[in-house]
């Protein structure tokens, strides 16, 4: 193996973190006497939370755990919007103890119906809007005692998160938990898109706070962040809860799906100073015809993750607002972003240089350290890796290789140690910065009675950023539109996940074996 170069492995700066500890109880502490501040802000409605009634109300929320019989290391599952109740619940479970496991508010049904499997959570909390999605499968889970309800009761006639938190006492409570401890998972769908459960330690997310949020953006106190990434997103929770919790900032929420009007609505009333997006999105808000103008925004920085940013977006976007955007690549496996550009230091196109305290090295497929300019796969060290997959011990040998983490991504880097995006080492597609696995949705157009056979590639609309795409074939005297397949697959899956284009062939291109050959739909397209 090639000896590396000394940029990419300088001697990481630390974060002593002692063993005794607990994420929450240190985030909550850290703002201690900021009790009058405001925490988090509900864009929609204008509420506020401030630290103290934060802190109140996440050790009441933790007293109430364990009043109902929630033993530590038990967990529950969160399928919660982004309102004044998240940081709340997920603060209150850490400090009692008990893990959080943030699930995506998108999924299905059956989604959500297997996470509480997989996890065999004790407990649920489901925003009321989100109750239809659970209504019908939580009396088949047998791990399943206790379900909350997040906001107003409606259909859902159960215990609300504001009854037990205004029922439980106030008495400050922190579970004996160290370091090392389990603290909280996300769910990854990574490489086969079954989803997978990330468990992550209470020394994670004040590494990441440290090394991205204050070493890389300089977030400050007087910072006002709004981060269209929901809070169940590794990128999300770094971005609107750890980061700002950190330093004291204030946080903007918005429960809904955001969009041009919504997003440039929250930029033009609320003046953030940092606004962390996606591709996708940043796309949507220069194409929108109404959007403000550079005076009526305060923004001094902006982030972007999920997907690789196209370079016009990103000169686009600094020529119409004066600000740059700071492209990164983080996983839920490494919980946050591990490679940045830096404030002052963007080069558009490329995804930046190592976040200090992380080390990076691409490895070609067979094994050998590349140099620059090769392609190969980015693997990466850190100090937030995750522990492990849940319940998939042969994913979690693969992808957490001793000290380093597999990224499933593929790069090259230059000179000037800056990285460049160059595919993924799967079929795994990235939409609106989330995975898709092709295989599912080609399952979901196959169950489809006029499909006979279908295949899915990534496909890049006018912005340069990639969609699924479908090729189908139908079975002889079998007829559909595009229409009916789309709506098909909506009605299977997340709404995201549906093919934005799909391409009716007579046959598909197969190898001598019967294997699909998606390169030659990728070199057609």
């Amino acid at each position: 193996m090639q000896t590396s170069r000394a940029d990419h492995r300088a001697t990481p700066p630390r974060v002593d973190i002692p063993r005794d500890y607990n994420a929450a109880h240190d985030l909550l502490e850290r703002n201690r006497g900021r009790a009058s501040k405001v925490a988090f802000i509900d864009s929609t409605n204008g509420a506020q939370l401030t630290f103290g009634q934060l802190a109140e109300q996440s050790h009441r929320f933790a007293n109430a755990l364990r009043g109902h019989g929630f033993a530590p290391e038990s967990r529950i599952l969160l399928a919660v919007l982004d309102t004044l109740e998240w940081p709340v619940v997920f603060l209150g479970c850490i400090l009692a103890g008990v893990v959080p496991v943030a699930a995506n508010t998108l999924l299905t049904a059956k989604d959500f119906e297997f996470m509480l499997r997989d996890s065999r959570a004790q407990g649920l909390v489901v925003s009321a809007p989100l109750w239809p999605s659970v209504r019908d499968i939580i009396g088949d889970i047998d791990s399943l005692e206790t379900v909350i309800v997040a906001g107003a009761q409606g259909e859902a006639a159960r215990t609300t998160v504001a009854e037990l938190v205004r029922q439980a006492a106030a008495t400050p409570t922190v579970a004996d938990t160290c370091s090392d401890d389990a603290c909280f998972w996300l769910y990854s769908s990574g490489s086969t898109g079954t989803p997978k459960g990330t468990v992550h330690l209470h020394s994670h997310l004040v590494q990441t706070a440290e090394l991205y949020g204050r070493g890389v953006l300089g977030i400050r106190e007087d910072d006002v962040v709004y981060s269209a990434a929901k809070l169940f997103f590794a990128y999300g929770l770094g971005n609107a809860l750890t980061f700002p919790m950190s330093v004291g900032a204030t946080t903007l929420l918005l429960p809904a799906r955001p969009t041009p009007d919504s997003v440039f609505g929250i930029l033009k009333k609320f003046q953030p100073t940092i606004f962390y997006g996606v591709p996708t999105l940043y796309a949507a808000l220069l194409n929108d015809a109404n959007r403000p103008k550079k005076s009526e925004l305060k923004l001094r920085l902006c982030t972007s993750a999920g997907e690789a940013l196209p370079a016009e977006i990103g000169r686009r976007w600094t020529a119409d607002y004066g600000c740059e955007i700071l492209d990164g690549i983080g996983s839920t496996e490494m919980l946050h972003i591990f490679l940045s550009n830096r404030p002052g230091d963007v080069r558009y196109g490329t995804t930046g240089k190592a976040v200090p305290g992380y080390q990076l090295r691409i490895v070609s497929d067979d094994g050998r350290e590349c140099g620059d300019g090769e392609l190969g796969e980015l693997q990466i060290s850190g100090p937030s890796s995750a522990l492990m997959y849940w319940n998939n011990r042969a994913m979690t040998k693969s992808t957490f290789a001793g000290d380093w983490t597999r990224s499933g991504d593929k790069y090259t880097r230059d000179a000037d140690g800056f990285y460049t995006y160059g595919g993924r080492s799967d079929d795994m597609l990235k939409v609106g910065g989330i995975y898709v696995s092709p295989f599912e949705v080609e399952g979901s157009l196959m169950t489809h009675p006029a499909v006979l056979e279908a295949a899915v590639i990534g496909f890049a609309d006018s912005d340069e950023l990639v969609k699924p795409k479908a090729f189908v074939v139908l079975k002889p005297g079998h007829e559909a539109s595009a229409a009916d397949l789309q709506l098909h697959v909506k009605n299977q899956l997340a709404p995201y996940k549906y093919p934005r284009w799909i391409e009716f062939v007579p046959e598909l291109p197969k190898t001598a074996t019967g294997k699909i050959q998606r390169f030659k739909l990728r070199a057609a397209r």
